[in-house]
């Protein structure tokens, strides 16, 4: 007895790393989905369909979020009364099967429905990833390793951009663009066999009155000398605990979801609006080398994207040490929000006065560093610190979800206000 090891006050141990692990690859793969489409869709248009309009530009790009929002609502709220174990093993079996699916497609209309139903999957993981981390993590830990988490889409953004940019440069053609999907594929299928040999959460099983298995789950994952920390506190809580969705938004819990999902609505039209369309925002600016076709057009600003995705990194690292910090969270976000401002409104200024390419170039890099630093890193941490365990899943789920109905609204009307007025009304 005297050697056992409370949970919440231990050091680090592989297992701490092994769940932070099989958990990130959920946040990575979400990114290099939303890199992939960025890169497919100027193919499709210049190759297989060059009559793709910007509405039907806006519904390709928007598809797999309005998937996400989905998955997070639905699998969010599902997983608080079933459990996370055998959800956390569907979401990359769905994505697994449909993005093979997507390579034998060529029509837009059916890839938009593939892509609705990847998102489904996606979703599901931006509700668990940050459950199963949080629950396991010494208290010490537990921010720092969700940031940790999040931080994984940034390594999710270089690795597609670079691989699209190598497999195409190999095969020099733009029609390889529907195989691509394959890395999706091979992607989930990591995610499925790190997740065979896996436990329920322990905070699900304290919360629906099953303490001796959560004891076990917790041994499994950290070691047979590891007990309950603050979990043990919960035993009170029986299986009838249920979260109605009511109940998110009475009155008490509103501030959580206006704090946990309006930032995240913001940020995920930066996110996910500039970075689909960053290769297309590159043509458009006119910052790709100058090429003799539409194709090489294209792989040059890919190749430019893969530098770009590269500050993201960058921010996601400042953004963490701040927060280890412990400097004010909200501090930290709204910051990022200004100076996010301030680099968007370089690149527009660069685009009225056709200042040298470097201005915008720099505006696009202070965008990603502020962005990823502040907004990025901090809405993905808040919702796991507000709410209790029995309303996590769904709690998180909601946010996340306001957070890419944000997202949608970006990437489905840049296409349009590219058509409508270029560059300078989009900025």
């Amino acid at each position: 007895m005297d050697n056992q090891v409370n949970m919440d006050i231990m050091p680090l141990r592989w297992g701490h790393f092994r769940v932070l692990i099989i958990a990130s690859i959920g946040q990575f793969m979400g990114s290099a989905l939303a890199t992939l489409v960025g890169v497919v869709i100027p193919f499709i248009q210049i190759i297989s369909h060059p009559q793709l309009s910007s509405l039907q530009q806006g519904f390709l790009a928007s598809a797999g979020l309005i998937g996400i929002m989905t998955g997070c609502i639905l699998i969010g709220h599902l997983c608080d009364k079933y459990g996370y174990l055998s959800f956390f093993r569907l979401c990359p079996s769905i994505v697994l099967v449909i993005s093979i699916i997507a390579v034998f497609v060529k029509d837009p209309n059916t890839l938009i429905f593939l892509l609705f139903t990847i998102g489904i999957g996606i979703g599901g993981e931006y509700s668990l990833d940050p459950d199963y981390i949080s629950e396991i993590m010494p208290v010490r830990w537990k921010l720092i390793m969700v940031g940790v988490a999040k931080s994984a889409c940034s390594l999710g953004n270089i690795f597609m951009a670079l691989a699209c940019f190598i497999i195409i440069r190999h095969y020099d053609t733009a029609y390889i663009w529907d195989r691509l999907f394959l890395i999706i594929s091979g992607i989930a299928f990591v995610m499925i066999i790190t997740r065979v040999r896996f436990k329920e959460s322990p905070g699900w099983l304290i919360t629906h009155g099953k303490t001796e298995e959560a004891e076990k789950n917790i041994k499994y994952f950290l070691g047979k000398d590891v007990v309950l920390g603050a979990f043990e506190h919960k035993k009170q809580i029986s299986s009838s605990v249920k979260t109605a969705w009511k109940d998110l938004f009475k009155k008490h819990n509103i501030r959580k979801v206006i704090i946990g999902g309006i930032p995240w609505a913001c940020e995920g039209v930066g996110v996910y609006g500039v970075g689909i369309f960053t290769p297309v925002l590159l043509l458009s600016l006119k910052l790709e080398s100058v090429q003799a076709t539409p194709f090489l057009h294209v792989l040059s600003s890919i190749k430019l994207t893969a530098v770009i995705n590269l500050f993201i990194l960058l921010g996601f690292v400042i953004g963490l040490i701040l927060v280890k910090k412990k400097i004010n969270h909200i501090l930290i976000q709204s910051i990022g929000f200004i100076m996010c401002s301030v680099g968007v409104l370089m690149m527009l200024l660069a685009n009225i006065y056709s200042l040298p390419f470097w201005v915008s170039i720099l505006g696009f890099i202070v965008f990603e560093i502020f962005l990823n630093a502040g907004p990025h890193l901090i809405t993905f941490i808040l919702p796991t610190q507000i709410y209790p365990i029995q309303q996590r899943g769904s709690g998180v789920g909601l946010c996340a979800a306001i957070g890419k109905l944000g997202a949608i609204i970006g990437v489905f009307f840049i296409p349009v206000l590219i058509k409508w007025g270029g560059n300078t009304l989009v900025l």
